[in-house]
């Protein structure tokens, strides 16, 4: 930028910007930078999902650094350029990591200029310039955009320079960092995620995928985190699990298995892929149906349930104890008519509908629970801890085939 604004040969019309200059564009930064910001979202709408999302402020900031250094050129032109330098290869390692030509910030540079230069002419106007001084200007101006150009560039090119095994290594180690289970130092992942050119979201959804797994990476977003090289292969997804996401991972997994964990907090993504884990155990154990793509969110009172087997069969010694002590067929049909009666707390007749005896018994079995239970059956808190443990037993039955 500095050659901008010397003096040029006596033989160029245009001459010179006058460092004077500055001191009228500068006070017009702050409504440029928001005017410049509106037009080019509206002009290419993919970057307006980026100015609402996590690395928003970072990217406002570096919009800002580009417009102030080429005042304070004008100002100085021994001025340092290196925070702009280095915000320009950014957006340019962005756009490769993002997928996308170099066309589209391209296109972002020459239309922030042209905002920047009507702009120019409103004040020229306020400001009675020269239409020479208008013309040098605008000759600085799409000089210094091919220079952001040209830095952006470098980043585009240094990244497809890179290897793609290098670029998936750098995401596999932030999975795992993410994943750790325990605080990681903040600028540990910030490193990575710069190196990645990975936004860190707030949110995330974590998949759990049955081994040998394949993924067609053609069809799988760019921004998921993945490993299925782990003997539990798994993936990270950005952010909530939306109809748009899900379609994406039936086409992207058409012939694997995989259980969808919460969407959580991303300190909290261990716990995500925890319970999707703990899902495909339950449908390996019979106890969840099979199905290609299978939400936790479906599943929540049964991994409830599950979630401690040494516990619940502490749990079904203390409340059944009352049982304990009588043979092993007429305990099982008590329990059974106890289970359905706190599910339903149905009449004689639709409790024998489903237990398929004769209403008389049932009411025969509720008196002997009655005696049995006691004030067991009578106590709210008792009555849910039982109720609870005979819907574990019954859940876990469906793995055994045996009476809970």
């Amino acid at each position: 930028m500095a050659h901008l604004i010397q003096p040029l040969d006596t033989e160029d019309p245009l001459g010179p910007l006058p460092q004077e200059f500055a001191a009228i564009m500068r006070p017009e930064l702050p409504s440029l930078i928001k005017e410049i910001g509106v037009e080019v979202t509206r002009a290419y709408p993919e970057y307006a999902r980026l100015l609402d999302g996590p690395n928003g402020q970072a990217i406002r900031v570096g919009v800002e650094q580009s417009l102030s250094s080429f005042v304070d050129l004008v100002a100085e032109p021994t001025s340092s350029t290196a925070l702009r330098d280095d915000m320009c290869r950014r957006f340019g390692r962005f756009e490769a990591y993002e997928g996308r030509t170099m066309d589209t910030l391209q296109g972002a540079y020459r239309l922030g200029a042209r905002v920047a230069l009507r702009r120019a002419k409103k004040v020229g106007q306020s400001y009675r310039l020269s239409p020479t001084l208008l013309l040098s200007f605008a000759d600085a101006l799409f000089a210094y955009v091919d220079e952001l150009e040209s830095l952006s560039r470098e980043g585009f090119l240094e990244v497809q320079s890179q290897s793609g095994e290098h670029s998936e290594a750098l995401r596999r180690r932030l999975l795992h960092l993410i994943l750790a289970g325990r605080p990681a130092p903040g600028s540990a992942i910030a490193d990575l995620c710069e190196q990645a050119a990975w936004a860190l979201p707030e949110e995330v959804t974590l998949i759990a995928v049955r081994a040998p797994a394949e993924l067609d990476r053609m069809r799988a977003d760019r921004d998921l985190l993945i490993d299925l090289s782990a003997p539990q292969p798994h993936l990270l997804i950005p952010g909530p699990m939306t109809d748009a996401r899900r379609s994406m991972l039936e086409q992207a997994l058409p012939d694997t298995r995989a259980a969808i964990g919460l969407t959580v907090p991303t300190a909290l993504a261990c716990e995500s892929v925890r319970w999707a884990r703990r899902v495909l155990e339950l449908v390996d154990s019979g106890v969840i149906d099979d199905a290609p793509l299978i939400r936790c969110e479906d599943h929540l009172i049964t991994l409830w349930l599950l979630s401690d087997p040494a516990l619940l069969d502490q749990l079904a010694q203390r409340e059944l104890a009352a049982v304990a002590g009588i043979s092993a067929t007429r305990r099982d049909r008590l329990v059974e008519t106890l289970r359905i009666w706190l599910d339903t707390r149905g009449t004689a007749a639709q409790m024998g509908a489903l237990l398929d005896v004769h209403p008389q018994t049932v009411r025969y079995r509720m008196r002997s629970l009655e005696t049995i239970f006691g004030d067991q059956l009578v106590d709210p808190e008792s009555r849910f801890a039982t109720e609870a443990v005979l819907r574990a037993l019954r859940l876990r039955s469906r793995s055994t085939g045996t009476s809970p």
